[in-house]
């Protein structure tokens, strides 16, 4: 069995792949790890330190591949991600994303580069939950969904979850919290994610779904 370890920014990315992704991937006779980021326990940490842990990985089993899963938002120039400025430059977000994947990518000593498959999450993993205003209704009590008109205004404003912008008010975070009353971010993570299933999520984020599609692949 093929083995991949997925180290994730926090608990919610943990929590998602464990909920979403571990049995499919069996299923493919691919065994999936997720290790959160060592250095903060969980929490995005300056590059140097992410790739201390990436190579770490790859070095102590060398049939292993290994790829991250953080989000772009609430990363600035102080956590020193290669080829930071010029991503910066690039208006196309997605163009933006590869830019830094690839410079991630090149930054990883040479000899382990065949195993390492950057991914950034554009912009949050949060964003992923927004598949239909549906699913909110069916899974949140009714009491609790106190933001049903800024839902809907997000439904009608992106049919790409994945651009839910990038502000700290406006990031998909911060619009559940106002959204659902006693929004918990790993419960209602998985409440929804396992709701909408791993395969309408994909048909909704492009780049979520072309990283899954890579490593299925493996």
């Amino acid at each position: 069995m093929k083995r991949i370890i997925i180290i994730c920014e926090g608990p919610t990315e943990q929590s998602f792949v464990k909920t979403n992704l571990v049995v499919p991937f069996i299923h493919k006779d691919i065994f999936l790890q997720s290790p959160l980021i060592k250095a903060s326990r969980g929490g995005i940490v300056k590059w140097g330190r992410l790739k201390e842990q990436i190579e770490m990985h790859l070095k102590s089993d060398t049939e292993a591949y290994v790829t991250t899963f953080i989000d772009y938002y609430g990363l600035y120039s102080k956590y020193e991600f290669p080829g930071w400025e010029d991503a910066q430059k690039i208006p196309d977000q997605n163009l933006r994303m590869d830019e830094l994947e690839k410079h991630m990518l090149l930054s990883i000593n040479p000899d382990l580069q065949n195993r390492f498959i950057p991914y950034m999450q554009l912009h949050e993993f949060e964003g992923l939950l927004f598949y239909n205003i549906d699913i909110f209704k069916e899974q949140i009590p009714e009491n609790d969904l106190v933001g049903i008109e800024e839902l809907r205004k997000i439904f009608r404003d992106y049919t790409n979850p994945e651009m839910i912008n990038n502000a700290r008010e406006t990031s998909p975070s911060h619009r559940l919290r106002r959204i659902i009353s006693g929004y918990n971010k790993i419960v209602y993570g998985d409440i929804l994610s396992e709701a909408i299933g791993i395969e309408r999520i994909r048909t909704k984020a492009p780049r979520f779904n072309k990283w899954i599609s890579i490593l299925e692949s493996i």
